[in-house]
Formats: C-alpha cells, sequence, structure tokens
C-alpha cells in the first residue's frame, strides 16, 4: 500500500502538470516561429523598396524612367530654361511651386503615373500628355488642363552622393 500512497503524491502530480505545461508551450513557440516568418516581406519585395539612381547618365535635358515598387520614375535634368520656367509658374489646376517638388533645381523626380485614371503619360515637348483623356503636366510634374485632379506625385527620395538618388524610404 505505500506504493500507491507515492503515487498519488499531489506534488509529483502539480510538476508533472507543469512538465507538460512548459513542453507544450514550447512546441507551441516553435510551431509558431516559421507562420510568423513567412508573414514578412519576401527578400524581392525588399530590395524592391528602395531604388538607388545614377544620374550621371542622364544629359542635361534628358529624362530616364525607373522601376520602383512597380511603378514608373521620371527623373528629368531639367536645363536652366526649364528651371526659370517652372520658377516663375505655379501650375493650373494644383497650384504649388516648383521649390517644393524638387530637392535640386535640375532634377524633377516623380511617379509617372497620370492622378486621374492611372496611365503612363508620355514626355512630349514641355512636359508629360496623357493620351488616355488629355491630362497635360508641365516640367515640374504639375497639372495644366485635363481631367486628371492633381499634380503627378513626388516620390520618398534623396541624394546619396552628387549624382546619386534613393528612392524609396527617406
Amino acid at each position: 500500500m505505500a506504493e500507491y500512497d507515492e503515487l498519488d503524491d499531489n506534488g509529483r502530480r502539480d510538476f508533472l502538470l507543469k512538465v507538460t505545461t512548459v513542453v507544450g508551450g514550447a512546441g507551441v513557440v516553435a510551431a509558431s516561429v516559421p507562420f510568423v516568418a513567412s508573414m514578412n516581406p519576401s527578400a524581392e519585395l525588399l530590395a524592391k523598396a528602395n531604388t538607388e539612381v545614377d544620374l550621371s547618365v542622364i544629359p542635361e535635358g534628358g529624362m530616364q524612367t525607373v522601376a520602383w515598387q512597380g511603378k514608373p520614375i521620371f527623373i528629368l535634368h531639367r536645363t536652366k530654361e526649364e528651371i526659370k520656367a517652372m520658377a516663375v509658374s505655379n501650375g493650373g489646376k494644383d497650384p504649388e511651386p516648383d521649390s517644393e517638388r524638387v530637392k535640386k533645381p535640375e532634377w524633377l523626380v516623380v511617379i509617372g503615373v497620370c492622378t486621374h485614371m492611372g496611365c503612363v503619360p508620355n514626355k512630349e515637348g514641355p512636359g508629360w500628355i496623357c493620351h488616355c483623356h488629355g491630362s497635360q503636366y508641365d516640367d515640374s510634374g504639375r497639372i495644366l488642363r485635363g481631367p486628371a485632379p492633381t499634380n503627378l506625385e513626388v516620390p520618398p527620395y534623396r541624394f546619396i552622393a552628387e549624382n546619386k538618388i534613393m528612392i524609396g524610404q527617406v
């Protein structure tokens, strides 16, 4: 009978309950780690979060289009005449000074998506024209006429060197 009394010990039962709880909790944590890790952005997406652009290959008066987060980014190397013309104008339907849209006057960086229906405007003469519905933007990306309600959006960007910018998290 003495053996049964030892097996019925409350202390032993409490110990086994605590050990089982700890082991079960560790199992739940171990099973959750891959699930939580799967919710993190993929390496490919993180690589697209920021785009570095070498500006030295864009001649004065030239433009380059790069991709950032699946969107076209227009980078315009403006001439002195274009800078002067944009400085004296505030745009049309959505007035905004040119100085608030650029970090350096010679470089305009905008998201190349029409704010009306999401089309990609074409660079034609001074500014851009969206042929889908006729919106026209100036060389500062400001809407002049057409159905687009706002200016072309300026993405977050910063100069990381004299001739290099990083588009993305600033």
